[in-house]
C-alpha cells in the first residue's frame, strides 16, 4: 500500500506518546514493504523539505510552528498546519492516516479525501469533552468542543488507541463511526537486553511537562516524603510549557538535593535504562489517552503510581499489588503510595502485565484496519 500519515509532531523531533506511535507503527510498515510517507511541519534542519529515515519518507507541508503559546497549545500552529495540509491534494496514496489533534486538520483533509474519493481514517489518541476544553480555554472552550464533536463526524474510520478513548468516542461526541480499537505497543525484547544507569533515583517521571500531568503533586509530595526518607532521589526527565514553574518550586522547596530534571534523551534507550535504575515510576497525570509509559516502566521491572481518575485511561493497566498501585489525585493520597512503593520488600512481576502489548501483535490489526 501507498501509506500516507498526517501529524505535526513526529519522532524523535518531538517525543510523545503518539509521536512514538506513529514511529513504532510506520517504520514496521515500511520495512513490510509498504510505502509510507509522514506529512509533517519541518522539525530538521536544512533546506531539504523531504527526507528518508528508518525507510520512512518525511514530507514537510509547512515550516516549524511551535506547538505551544505559553501554557496552551497554539492556535495560530493548529490554523496554519491545517492550511498547510491542502498540499496533499497533489500527493498520492491509497491509505490516509489522520492523527486527529488539532482537529482542525480534518477538515481540508477530508475535502481533499472527496475529491479525490480516498477514505480518511483517523487515529483518536484521547476525547477532551466540554468540561475538560472550558477548563483548558475558558469560555472559548465551548466553540473548542464544538469543533471537536463536528471533527469526529468527518472521518470514514476511527483507531482509537484505547477502550477508554473508545468509551468517550462514543458517549461524550455520540460518534457513529465505525471505531477499531487498536492499543499502543512496546519492544520487550529490547527494553529487556539494557543495562541500568550508574545514575540511581527511588522515584522517576517521563512525559511531557504539562499541567494536567500534575508534576507539581509529585514534586510537593517529594517534600513530604522527605520526612521519612531524608535521602530520596527522584528524576523528572522530560520538556514542556510547565518546565520553568516546576523548577522553581523545587528551589522553593528546598529539594534541589532531591529532585534532578533532564531533558528528553536523544535515544530512548537511555530513558529505560534510567527506569531500570530506579525503584518506582509516579505518573500523577489526570488525562491520559493510553498510557505506554506506564507499559514501558512495567517492561523496566518498575511498579508505578498513578491516579484513579476518571480521564486518566493508564488506570487501566494497572492490577493493584501486581504491577503498581492507584492514587487519587492528591498530595495526601500521592505521599501514602510512594511510601507503600518503597516500603514494599516484595518484587512486583510488572514486566509481566506488558507482554501482551507487542508491536508485532499490533501491526496486522493496523493492516487489516487500513485495508
Amino acid at each position: 500500500m501507498n501509506i500516507a500519515i498526517v501529524s505535526d509532531a513526529i519522532y524523535p523531533y518531538n517525543k510523545g506518546g503518539k509521536e512514538k506511535r506513529i514511529f513504532e507503527i510506520s517504520t514496521r510498515l515500511a520495512k513490510k514493504g509498504h510505502k509510507v510517507t509522514i506529512y509533517c511541519m519541518k522539525w530538521w534542519k536544512g533546506k531539504e523539505n523531504v527526507r528518508k529515515e528508518n525507510g520512512v519518507n518525511l514530507h514537510a507541508i509547512s515550516p516549524f510552528y511551535p506547538l505551544y503559546s505559553g501554557e496552551r497549545r497554539s492556535i495560530k500552529q493548529a490554523i496554519l498546519f491545517a492550511l498547510s495540509c491542502f498540499k496533499l491534494m497533489n500527493k498520492d496514496f491509497d491509505v490516509i492516516d489522520v492523527d486527529h489533534m488539532p482537529h482542525l486538520i480534518l477538515f481540508p483533509l477530508k475535502i481533499i479525501c472527496l475529491l479525490k474519493r480516498k477514505k480518511m481514517i483517523v487515529t483518536w489518541n484521547e476525547v477532551w469533552g466540554k468540561k475538560y476544553w472550558v477548563d483548558y480555554m475558558g469560555i472559548l472552550g465551548n466553540v473548542a468542543y464544538i469543533i471537536e464533536k463536528i471533527s469526529s463526524l468527518l472521518p470514514y474510520k476511527i483507531i482509537s488507541i484505547s477502550k477508554h478513548t473508545t468509551n468517550k468516542l462514543k458517549k461524550e461526541l455520540l460518534s457513529k463511526k465505525e471505531i477499531v480499537t487498536i492499543t499502543m505497543g512496546m519492544d520487550y525484547d529490547i527494553i529487556r537486553k539494557i543495562k541500568p544507569s550508574k545514575s540511581e533515583s527511588d522515584i522517576i517521571f517521563a512525559g511531557r511537562l504539562l499541567s494536567h500531568k500534575n508534576i507539581d503533586l509529585l514534586i510537593k509530595s517529594i517534600s513530604t516524603v522527605k520526612n521519612k526518607f531524608p535521602n530520596i532521589v527522584c528524576f523528572i526527565v522530560g520538556d514542556g510549557p510547565e518546565k520553568t514553574n516546576l523548577i522553581k518550586l523545587v528551589k522553593n522547596l528546598n529539594l534541589e538535593k532531591n529532585i534532578k530534571f533532564f531533558n528528553f534523551f536523544e535515544n530512548h534507550d537511555e530513558l529505560y535504562s534510567l527506569m531500570k535504575s530506579s525503584k518506582i515510576f509516579a505518573l500523577p497525570s489526570t488525562r491520559e489517552g493510553f498510557g505506554i509509559v506506564v507499559l514501558e516502566a512495567n517492561a523496566c521491572g518498575l511498579p508505578v503510581v498513578t491516579t484513579n481518575h476518571p480521564d486518566n485511561a493508564s488506570r487501566n493497566l494497572i492490577e493493584e499489588g501486581k504491577n503498581g498501585y492507584l492514587s487519587q489525585p492528591t498530595e495526601k493520597s500521592l505521599v501514602s503510595y510512594i511510601i507503600k512503593s518503597l516500603d514494599n520488600k516484595s518484587v512486583m512481576n510488572s514486566s509481566q502485565a506488558v507482554l501482551r502489548y507487542s508491536w508485532d501483535n499490533i501491526i496486522p490489526k493496523v493492516i487489516k484496519a487500513y485495508r
